[in-house]
């Protein structure tokens, strides 16, 4: 099963997101929440949430 684990506001963000964490070997989806908004979710396995948790807190810490 898949679990949001990032809501981004744009698509380039998310695609940035998600080729970091893609580098780092986790399986990675996008999916478009609102259109109009320019919002799009980031999604992994389930299993791997709390791993991917970590590495993105790093990823988001290092864009500041």
């Amino acid at each position: 099963m898949w679990t949001v684990i990032y809501i981004a506001p744009t698509a380039k963000i998310a695609e940035s997101i998600k080729n970091r964490l893609t580098q780092e070997g986790f399986l990675v989806k996008i999916r478009p929440i609102n259109v109009s908004k320019q919002q799009y979710e980031i999604l992994v396995p389930s299993g791997e949430l709390e791993e991917v948790q970590e590495v993105l807190n790093h990823i988001l810490n290092s864009q500041r």
